[in-house]
């Protein structure tokens, strides 16, 4: 039957396989969801009608084995009765309905096995949705720390790229310490060599200066 193949694979499907088809596992847990509980409906109606094919395919096989059973009860009687043609008009009804058996029971073995088969998709069916529901939380709850862990790997590349900043600054500075020491060593170099001499004897001069003005000084004041 198409419809057993048709759930068959639904139920072959993996639930996992189907959260990692897409791109946003978080949002398609519910559309999952969704779907499976769909399906479950589909099979529950298919289930139901298989299962009611199975009972009336019984109860045509009953009815009929009751019915052969009735003609062989009534085929005794009547040789109870020393009637051999009732008898025998019994038998007669008797083997056909018993050609009737053979068919009814393969109609019936094949409703009972449909039906079988179907009742197990739908429980496996519905123990998946059970699962699935269980772990929705739990899935949902990785996915938020995932993106979370995702921000912090981000930050810390943020903060890699900063430190490296930060060091490729110290270089620079460096340099510059560098690059002045140089400077102020050349401009030092390049200064007039000091002479000593000159400058103890400016301080002599200055000294002879005050010394005249120190006795003129004393000489106004005598006069005074």
């Amino acid at each position: 039957m198409a419809i057993l193949t048709r759930f068959r694979d639904i139920m072959a499907s993996n639930i996992n396989a189907l959260l990692d088809k897409v791109e946003d596992p978080e949002k398609m847990i519910d559309q999952c969801l969704r779907n499976l509980n769909s399906d479950l409906g589909k099979v529950k109606s298919e289930t139901a009608a298989i299962m009611a094919e199975e009972q009336r395919a019984k109860r045509a096989l009953d009815e009929l084995t009751a019915e052969i059973n009735k003609m062989q009860n009534y085929a005794i009687k009547a040789l109870e009765a020393n009637n051999d043609e009732d008898a025998r008009t019994f038998l007669e009804r008797k083997s056909v309905l018993a050609g009737k058996e053979k068919g009814l029971k393969e109609a019936y073995d094949l409703a009972a096995s449909n039906a079988g088969k179907m009742r197990e998709m739908h429980d496996k069916l519905v123990a998946d949705i059970q699962e699935l529901e269980s772990r929705k939380d739990m899935i949902k709850g990785k996915l938020a720390v995932a993106k979370t862990q995702e921000r912090i790997n981000r930050i810390s590349s943020s903060v890699n790229s900063a430190n490296n900043s930060i060091s490729a600054f110290d270089r620079m500075e460096e340099k510059a310490n560098q690059a002045l020491d140089k400077a102020n060593a050349m401009a030092a170099l390049n200064a007039e060599p000091k002479d000593d001499l000159k400058d103890l004897a400016a301080k002599y001069d200055n000294n002879s200066d005050v010394d005249s003005e120190l006795e003129a000084l004393k000489a106004s004041l005598k006069n005074k």
